[in-house]
């Protein structure tokens, strides 16, 4: 669900920056406020492993694919500010390194799948909790409605952009994403279960694992780019930026599976080396001298 460069325009980008800005401000300081935090360990390999698993496509029906978000998964795991945090680092580094979402869109792309799917599905399921929704089941819907929410969100980014009216970019971002949803419902169950404890350590071999993986992932376009396909989205020329790695493609290995799977263990440290650092600023500075757990 990743907002190329060349579908939006306008004042939408510099609105969707402002309100990401804000939201990772606003999540850096409930962050270091929090007294239970997790480990700058596992803070750092559960958004490594997060950014492995978004590029494994799989395949859906009517030839297109999805691939986690995992931003509900971050938020059961590191506590919502964290997950925010968690999912911002992983996109930025999808956008700079790897082009995978423009550099003008990576606002809009942190709110989609940040800002909403880990931190306003993070905070549904929590209330779920409090109400006494059983753990597997909360974590399934609130999984599913992530992606739901976050599709809706692009369409009135797409609509406000004038790609395509709301009443018709909705209905179909909705439908396919919904379908999406159920392969994160299922995908995170599972992981939670592997993860439940020992997460830190558990976390960094998914991750290797993935990036392993990667040249298996589905060809296929991701839900977005399929919709775009076939609704014949016009195309914006916006800020050209050409990335080190685009494609996920190291250029030095050529554009074979040893390409794809040096960029993604590239990929996996830069995202876990960002984190930890981030990490353990905010535990330098943190304010209420709460402990960090270990994991």
């Amino acid at each position: 669900m990743h907002i190329p460069s060349s579908m939006l325009h306008g004042n939408i980008c510099p609105v969707t920056a402002a309100v990401s800005a804000a939201g990772i401000v606003g999540a850096s300081y409930l962050a270091y406020r929090c007294r239970e935090k997790p480990s700058v360990t596992g803070f750092s390999t559960v958004t490594a492993m997060i950014f492995a698993v978004q590029m494994l496509n799989y395949p859906i029906s009517h030839g297109t694919s999805g691939h986690l978000l995992g931003g509900v998964m971050a938020a059961s795991i590191l506590g919502i500010p964290f997950a925010v945090l968690s999912m911002a680092v992983a996109l930025s580094v999808q956008a700079v390194f790897f082009a995978d979402g423009g550099m003008n869109t990576l606002g809009a792309n942190i709110l989609n799948m940040g800002l909403i799917g880990a931190g306003l599905s993070g905070g549904i399921l929590y209330v779920l909790r409090k109400n006494n929704v059983k753990g597997t089941l909360a974590l399934a819907m609130t999984s599913w409605l992530s992606v739901v929410l976050a599709a809706s969100a692009c369409s009135i980014e797409l609509s406000v952009s004038k790609v395509m009216s709301l009443k018709d970019v909705l209905p179909a971002m909705v439908s396919i994403h919904a379908i999406i949803g159920m392969g994160e419902a299922v995908a995170t169950v599972v992981l939670m279960s592997i993860l439940v404890t020992g997460y830190a350590k558990r976390s960094m071999i998914l991750a290797l694992v993935g990036a392993l993986l990667t040249p298996l992932s589905s060809q296929l376009p991701d839900g977005l780019m399929w919709i775009s396909t076939q609704k014949s989205f016009p195309i914006f020329e916006n800020f050209s930026y050409q990335a080190l790695m685009a494609g996920y493609i190291v250029p030095a290995f050529g554009l074979g599976v040893i390409a794809k799977i040096a960029a993604a263990l590239v990929g996996v440290f830069l995202v876990f080396i960002s984190v930890f650092i981030l990490a353990s600023l905010i535990k330098r500075i943190s304010l209420t001298g709460g402990q960090y757990e270990r994991s």
